[in-house]
């Protein structure tokens, strides 16, 4: 048991390296600055907090580096400290929708320093109460409503200080194949990780896996059993627990859940990954270890996860043994998005010669990934390109938004077009997949110009 004192006013503890540093290859593969109008000191001040939550922060890294059982019975005052909470409330989005007590970014920053005072001595007390999460919606690409959690500042304030006293140590336990919700991890680096296991590992049949609504399945009891692995500090326990217990207001009423993370909550996805990290990752790693006869690799990015296989018998003794883990933690693979097929070098002879069709294709992360081969060699490699699907929604997206802002100045719309084309590029600009996005970005220019038409006066525009 470890009880931590005191202020850390130690060196500065580097992170972590990546989990998959020297390791065999199938493992291997696996804020900005104050708001305008501040003052100098503001500036100085904050400056002085992020190096403090550093030093601080890097205590407890090391700690949790060092010992992989250590159990942290004092991590409260990590919380509630002002430099945390400050580092915390510059982190959070400026134009984020309120919460149910419509206080927004710039209302709770006039005061500042007042506020985060009084917010630290209620979480010291224990008085701090969660408040409901509001219940919004914004419309999908095929006209249906997606659900979202909106909750208030101040407890996304203090859920981000709790996420990033947490992850100094559960960072140093999680797995180099998780890539979701991670400091320093990507989509990019999940889909990296993925392409590079693909070519340099014997993989003959690929996992497409699905958790069927995972972050409303997640079972509380089991998830605080998990946490409390880690986190002995009851307070911290507690705090986790009013999160949980918030409840969903829409509408006027307040509506309550058994199980599920904190809707909308900056910590549901810390959560999330402690969850899956006992229930599926260590899982998974010590099959991998002990029942696996040939390569497997494996690629997770939050609930949607690879798994590739080199022998086609080794998939259904997994299977089997999965639903069971999954089963004992009131989880289940979605039917209908997990799927098994064959991909790699030797898929498309195999199934020319038992009169089949072209290797069947899989969608991970928004890219959807074909056997191909290369032009100047002829060897097997993964083709990468956008989702059909998400290219034809994107601009369906572009088209609504376009209408909307058939009457705003077109340097305005320039503008924004610009920076909707870069943000597409960026995401999906992977290698090989430059015929979509230029296929996107022409077709962006042609709505565009489609309804500059629609607004001028003298007719077509070229």
């Amino acid at each position: 048991m470890m009880h931590e004192h005191g202020k850390s006013d130690g060196p500065v503890v580097p992170a972590k390296p990546s989990n998959n540093a020297e390791q065999p290859v199938a493992k291997r593969v696996e804020g900005s600055g104050p708001a305008k109008g501040n003052p100098t000191w503001q500036t100085t001040l904050r400056t002085q907090s992020r190096e403090g939550v550093q030093r601080a922060l890097g205590r407890v890294r090391q700690v949790a580096m060092t010992d992989k059982k250590m159990r942290f019975t004092s991590l409260m005052h990590r919380v509630y400290n002002l430099d945390t909470l400050r580092e915390a409330y510059f982190g959070l989005k400026r134009d984020a929708a309120p919460g149910v007590d419509g206080q927004t970014w710039q209302q709770y920053g006039q005061d500042l320093e007042v506020n985060l005072q009084v917010l630290s001595e209620k979480l010291k007390r224990g008085a701090y109460r969660a408040k409901p999460v509001r219940r919004a919606y914004i419309p999908k690409a095929d006209g249906r409503q997606r659900p979202l959690g909106v909750t208030t500042l101040e407890d996304k304030l203090v859920q981000r200080a709790t996420t990033e006293v947490m992850n100094a140590i559960y960072e140093t336990d999680f797995l180099g194949f998780s890539y979701g919700f991670r400091p320093g991890r990507s989509q990019h680096k999940a889909l990296d990780a993925l392409y590079v296991g693909l070519l340099t590992r014997k993989v003959n049949w690929v996992l497409d896996a699905d958790i069927r609504g995972f972050f409303d399945a997640i079972n509380r009891e089991w998830l605080m059993k998990f946490v409390e692995h880690r986190v002995a500090d009851q307070r911290v326990g507690r705090l986790i627990r009013k999160w949980l217990n918030a409840g969903v207001l829409e509408d006027g009423v307040r509506t309550y859940s058994d199980t599920g993370t904190v809707q909308g909550g900056s910590i549901s996805p810390l959560l999330a990954n402690i969850y899956l990290h006992y229930a599926f990752d260590l899982w998974v790693q010590q099959w991998r270890k002990t029942q696996a006869k040939g390569d497997v690799i494996v690629v997770r990015y939050a609930d949607d996860f690879i798994v590739g296989f080199q022998h086609r018998a080794e998939v259904e003794p997994f299977l089997a043994a999965l639903r069971e883990r999954f089963a004992k933690f009131a989880l289940e693979l979605h039917p209908e998005k997990t799927r098994l097929i064959e991909f790699g070098p030797w898929a498309a002879r195999n199934r020319q010669r038992r009169g089949l069709g072209k290797p069947e294709t899989f969608d991970f992360l928004g890219v959807t990934h074909i056997c191909g081969t290369k032009r100047s060699n002829g060897y097997f490699t993964v083709l990468r390109q956008t989702m059909r699907k998400r290219l034809t929604a994107k601009l369906a997206e572009v088209k609504a938004e376009l209408r909307r802002r058939m009457h705003d100045p077109v340097p305005e719309v320039g503008k924004w077009l610009g920076g909707v084309v870069e943000g597409h590029c960026r995401y999906y600009g992977v290698p090989m997949n430059s015929p979509a996005l230029g296929l996107f970005r022409f077709q962006v220019g042609w709505l565009w110009q489609r309804a500059l038409s629609r607004r001028s006066q003298r007719g077509g525009v070229t």
